[in-house]
């Protein structure tokens, strides 16, 4: 984990530690960092200042760098000029004569030797471009610092990096690099350009900036919200990269295993939350009773307060099939803790229901609480005690076990009936089912 803060008009403060929380949180736990130490340190740029100082001082000796003389303003006017003219800007064209001796007050450039290359690119294949876009940039800015174009390189020869895995918006930079690479005498390292995540229509890059529609959440978000970390890692590894089989869910040793930078596709890979949801689900669903409790903790409607562990894991069981986050817990469940107000809506709005008369209602109302006045109210008998019902009215599930639930819950939604009555026992449901009576008139 190395830090490369020395844009010092971008920084944000605490982003740091932010960074290194949401790494840790996925489980992603660096050897070495600024938190850590390592055989490497300092991991900060903003501690590495000498080192950058000492390779730049190389590239002056050698006649590969030298102090920009311009102003920002009459950078702004050669701009403006090449625009007017219709030709792009390169700064080589304007390279100073006899540039002054550098100093801390002057910005320092590198004396690029425009030529083309080819190279290999470990995702994209072989690539190659012309002298054209090779140009003089900046190594250490007026105030001192290095800009990222230089630190890095920088940084990974003397941390011994193999790999630099970046993203698209990075490729068009990497003829300035080869070139600073050669003037340095540095050997590169392996270069892996990955594909953009792109937005949910897949067809702009999703946003990192908070305030836009379609930006990425933070990750401490998800978690918030219920999301598992293992569920989170998954989906994040397989964006843009697969194993060439059909295999969506991977454990965390499936992944290192078989991740290669070969399946890495080029194409962007779209953020489909419904997918993260699906997933998320998943893991969810094979949690054990005891991790699946100590996961949800937090999330209980606070009408749960007084339930003891056994009932709330009795209900965890009859909803972890459908829960897809933890934080949707106070909804699946607040009825089996707490009466709610009555909700007219959910039969004049249920397609079957609406269309039987009052008297039907109450006459299959009547019914079922008849019979479920007789049972022992254990899940099979239950079970029974409904499927007898089906016969005797000559009723669908649709319809009967419907009118049932909403009597039972006054949810929108809810677990399997059977397992829901049993878990509120008979003296809730038979109250209940007499209550949606009294509702119910002719």
């Amino acid at each position: 984990m190395r830090l490369e803060d020395t844009d010092l008009k971008r920084e944000v403060p605490e982003a740091a530690e932010q960074l290194m929380n949401s790494l840790k949180a996925l489980g992603l736990n660096y050897d070495e960092g600024p938190d850590i130490g390592g055989p490497f340190g300092p991991y900060r740029q903003s501690e590495r200042l000498r080192s950058y100082q000492k390779w730049a001082q190389k590239l002056i000796d050698s006649g590969r760098a030298y102090a920009d003389p311009y102003s920002a303003e009459q950078l702004q006017t050669m701009r403006l000029q090449a625009q007017k003219d219709k030709r792009p800007f390169l700064y080589r064209d304007h390279r100073p004569q006899n540039p002054p001796p550098w100093s801390p007050k002057l910005a320092l450039r590198f004396k690029s030797e425009p030529q083309s290359y080819t190279w290999q690119d470990a995702v994209m294949g072989q690539l190659k471009t012309g002298p054209e876009v090779i140009d003089d940039f900046i190594l250490i800015k007026s105030d001192g610092y290095p800009t990222y174009n230089f630190a890095h390189i920088i940084d990974d020869f003397e941390m011994q990096i193999s790999h630099v895995i970046r993203g698209q918006e990075f490729l068009a930079s990497v003829p300035n690099y080869l070139n600073l690479y050669q003037a340095l005498a540095i050997k590169r390292p392996i270069l892996a350009t990955v594909p953009h995540i792109l937005n949910p229509e897949g067809n702009k890059k999703l946003s990192k900036r908070a305030g836009d529609g379609q930006a990425a959440k933070d990750i401490f978000d998800y978690l918030k919200t219920g999301y598992l970390e293992d569920a989170l890692f998954n989906f994040i590894a397989c964006l843009g990269w697969n194993d060439g089989t059909e295999q969506e869910i991977f454990t965390r040793a499936e992944l290192i295993k078989k991740f290669s930078l070969d399946d890495v596709q080029k194409s962007g890979a779209r953020f489909d939350e419904s997918r993260l949801l699906w997933m998320n689900g998943h893991y969810i669903r094979n949690l054990t009773a005891d991790e699946l409790y100590q996961n949800t903790e937090d999330y209980w409607p606070k009408e749960a307060s007084t339930a003891n562990e056994a009932y709330k894991k009795q209900v965890l069981s009859l909803v972890q099939e459908r829960m897809k986050y933890f934080a949707e817990l106070p909804e699946l469940t607040k009825f089996f803790f707490t009466d709610l107000a009555p909700n007219p809506g959910l039969i004049s709005g249920h397609k079957q229901l609406s269309r039987l008369t009052p008297a039907e209602l109450r006459g299959l109302l009547e019914k079922a609480t008849a019979a479920l006045a007789k049972s022992d109210f254990s899940q099979e008998k239950i079970t029974q005690t409904l499927n007898k019902l089906l016969t005797d009215t000559g009723q669908k599930p649709s319809v009967l076990f419907s009118l049932i639930r909403i009597a039972t819950t006054q949810a929108p939604a809810s677990p399997e009936l059977a397992g829901s009555l049993s878990v509120l026992g008979k003296e809730t449901a038979l109250r209940r089912l007499n209550q949606q009576l009294t509702l119910v008139s002719d």
